[in-house]
């Protein structure tokens, strides 16, 4: 196989993955980030966003909600706040999640940046949802 890195992703709830990848897409605060195995040492700040994991030929995806990723030439660790697997999301609450978030947004209602992320996240949520039927 060529060159992997070890993936490990880590929320407060449970260890989401831990295994070999050859390539390793999600997002950051400055923009979506691509790493193959001999990256450069960097420390990133995370968006929510679309979590890709390369094994060779296949590829798995994931939500990916805020963190910290620790990015090495031969290991990445992500400490997220929350990851999920499309078949781990429920639809319809991610949907009400989102009209409530649309709603504070509206409405100028307490931390509009809170507002927003929730936004983030439950369009993320329910776009992952919509994968696992395809």
């Amino acid at each position: 196989m060529a060159d992997t890195l070890q993936l490990i992703i880590i929320t407060p709830e449970r260890e989401f993955f831990r295994g070999e990848a050859t390539f390793v897409e999600f997002t950051t605060t400055d923009g979506d980030v691509g790493i193959f195995p001999k990256h450069v040492p960097t420390t990133v700040v995370l968006d929510p966003g679309v979590l890709r994991i390369h094994q060779g030929k296949e590829a798995r995806e994931a939500a990916l909600h805020s963190g910290f990723a620790e990015i090495l030439p031969d290991k990445i660790t992500i400490l997220a706040e929350a990851v999920e697997w499309p078949e781990e999301i429920d639809k319809n609450r991610a949907e009400e999640a989102r009209i409530r978030a649309e709603r504070k947004l509206e409405a100028h209602a307490g931390d509009g940046n809170k507002a927003e992320l929730a936004l983030k996240r439950s369009v993320l949520r329910i776009r992952m949802a919509e994968k696992k039927g395809k």
